[in-house]
């Protein structure tokens, strides 16, 4: 409710006055003079064109109003437009070619220490990176296409990049072809919603001390790896689908020391891992859907109170792995297509535990090479003969009240 609250204060903050004048820049005109000349609460109604002009600086609360969508470049040597004022709006413009550096973060739209800014319906292609916020408070970047075509980490930035901000709206933004597609770095109080972010190097979204925060609504696929929260709490990860993160090291989510969170009514399908945790306390993962995963769940031991419940797990490699013998987290009321049970009171509840632990995910975890033995006869005997005398796998780790059939998410 309180982050709602928010979210509407903040839209409300963008309401546009009736007392401000529209001014026109055709083609051809230079919008950092006209920017210094007109009044603060103008709007600048921008023509179609290229505009080969850059490190265009917004020092006034103005609106920037594209027609068709006209461009901005960088010419491969600077940033674009940079926003130090408060109650800007850039709407409708297409911001290309920035340069690169290793001393400067070149940006397509870079926003500086300022309040109530709106980013919205814009086209930001080949820049290092494509929204860059700093110590910002109350903006909103929304409806965007950022794309870039960057082939390694280290020459690339982030589509949306967030550091030492407060309450952001990211929302429905396309976002493709960079480092990470959003990046957050000491944000709190921030929403991240529908938004599609795919083909990025590293993550789709990736979280760094970033508090109560909560994405939903978003879909993350073909990413090196879906989602990376990590040293955080507090967050909600509500209705999002991960997609095809398929590598070495992909993953759906990666948790790494974070507490106090909720994964709910999210679909993991096709990912390497869906979800991987590590150093991860009191998280209620519930609702979800896991489907043909490699692994649907690493679970290190230094994880523990965690809950797990109502999840479907539907055809995965490796429904749970985990590389200690201690379990410290519950899992109850799921569904797992591999349980073998049997239900005679008919309740829906299968009348022995499941163990999600594998033998042959023992055995990876220790030997990964051991995976090209996977699914051959000498992997179906070592499993039964494992739930006969069970001896490796953690006996801890059990479902007390499978589902025997699927929940309807």
């Amino acid at each position: 409710m309180l982050r709602t609250v928010i979210i509407l204060l903040l839209l409300a903050s963008f309401i546009s006055d009736a007392d401000s004048t529209t001014i026109r820049l055709n083609a051809g005109g230079s919008l950092q003079a006209m920017l210094d000349r007109t009044p603060a609460g103008d709007t600048i109604l921008i023509s179609k064109g290229f505009y080969k002009q850059n490190s265009i600086i917004v020092r006034k609360p103005i609106t920037l109003i594209g027609e068709g969508f006209p461009v901005f470049d960088g010419a491969k040597k600077n940033e674009v437009i940079i926003v130090t004022a408060n109650n800007v709006r850039l709407i409708g413009l297409h911001i290309q070619n920035t340069g690169r550096s290793s001393m400067v973060d070149m940006a397509g739209i870079k926003l500086q220490n300022v309040t109530n800014v709106l980013v919205k319906n814009c086209r930001i292609l080949n820049t290092t990176y494509g929204v860059y916020l700093q110590n910002c408070n109350k903006c909103i970047v929304e409806g965007s296409t950022i794309k870039a075509y960057a082939k390694d980490e280290l020459q690339s930035g982030n589509a949306v990049h967030a550091w030492k901000c407060n309450n952001l709206l990211i929302k429905g933004n396309m976002l493709s072809g960079h480092r990470d597609g959003i990046y957050f770095e000491f944000v709190t109080g921030s929403l991240i919603e529908k938004n599609v972010s795919f083909g990025n190097i590293r993550y789709g979204l990736h979280f760094m001390f970033s508090h109560n925060d909560t994405y939903k609504g978003n879909v993350f696929e073909n990413n090196g790896a879906g989602v990376a929260v990590m040293y955080t709490k507090g967050v909600i990860m509500q209705n999002n689908t991960f997609y095809h993160n398929w590598g070495d090291a992909a993953y759906g989510i990666l948790l790494k020391d974070i507490s106090d969170s909720k994964i709910e009514h999210n679909k993991f399908d096709k990912n390497t891992v869906g979800i991987y945790m590590e150093g991860s306390s009191r998280i209620h993962v519930a609702n979800n859907e896991f489907t043909n995963n490699g692994w649907a769940m690493r679970i290190q031991a230094s994880c523990d109170g965690n809950v797990f419940e109502r999840n479907n797990f539907v055809g995965s490699s490796f429904d749970v792995a985990t590389n200690g013998t201690m379990m410290l987290n519950t899992f109850k009321d799921n569904y797992w297509d591999k349980y073998d049970g049997y239900d005679l009171d008919r309740d829906g509840i299968g009348d022995v535990p499941y163990y999600p632990v594998s033998i042959y995910s023992v055995i990876t975890e220790k030997i990964p090479t051991a995976m090209i033995l996977y699914r051959s006869f000498l992997t179906d005997m070592m499993d039964q003969v494992e739930k006969v005398m069970p001896s490796v796998t953690p006996d801890m780790l059990k479902d007390d009240s499978p589902r025997t059939k699927k929940w309807k998410l």
